[in-house]
């Protein structure tokens, strides 16, 4: 049976957790010829087959991201796709892939800005995790780190204890003192104690690290 025949999409029962076996099986196997099947998919006319690739294939990504990182491009063209699903689903696709080649998606990090900036909540949340990843590389810090620092100092409160969070293993003792900066300041105008509190937390892991 072909793999677009066990997709919620064609069987007709919707579900994540379909869609995360499926991943979890594709996983096991190191099947690398069901990610082939998925990507070819990505073009079907059909927008909940398309949908329900990309989550198979992000799923993949989380849990052995290997298996997509030679494909990254095609994660990227997808970026500038009509088809909002897409995009988000690549970009998560591409905070997998940049965990494990962070040269190779910095080199493209004009793009990921293009798309994060223009891009839904999840399009965003995701790319601060690609951001991250890039971050942590020492020769890339200087330009990506600038980045991230704007969108902590700009994002949406209810993101921002999350950005934090994410953001935490990539600064360093030279960093530490612009993100706390932002990080203080932030912390002044929340108004809910469960984002006081997380954010309490950030500063406390950066300052006992470098204490």
């Amino acid at each position: 049976m072909a793999l677009i025949d066990n997709l919620p999409s064609s069987t007709g029962k919707r579900s994540k957790e379909a869609n995360k076996i499926i991943a979890k099986e594709i996983t096991d196997k190191s099947d690398h010829k069901s990610i082939k099947e998925l990507l070819k998919l990505l073009d079907n006319k059909d927008r909940n087959i398309q949908s329900d690739s990309i989550e198979v294939l992000y799923e993949t990504g989380y849990l052995k991201p290997d298996l997509i990182a030679d494909y990254y491009e095609i994660f990227l063209e997808l970026l500038n796709n009509k088809n909002n699903r897409l995009v988000w689903g690549a970009m998560i696709a591409l905070s997998s892939i940049s965990k494990i080649v962070p040269e190779d998606i910095f080199k493209v990090l004009p793009i990921i800005t293009k798309a994060f900036e223009k891009g839904s909540v999840i399009t965003k949340d995701a790319g601060v995790s690609v951001y991250v990843n890039l971050a942590r590389i020492k020769n890339q810090k200087a330009e990506v780190l600038p980045i991230l620092f704007d969108e902590l100092k700009k994002c949406p409160d209810k993101q921002l204890a999350q950005y934090a969070e994410k953001s935490n293993i990539a600064i360093d003792e030279e960093s530490k003192e612009t993100f706390l900066e932002i990080i203080n300041l932030r912390l002044k105008s929340l108004e809910k104690e469960s984002q006081i509190k997380r954010l309490k937390k950030v500063i406390k892991s950066i300052t006992d690290r470098y204490s």
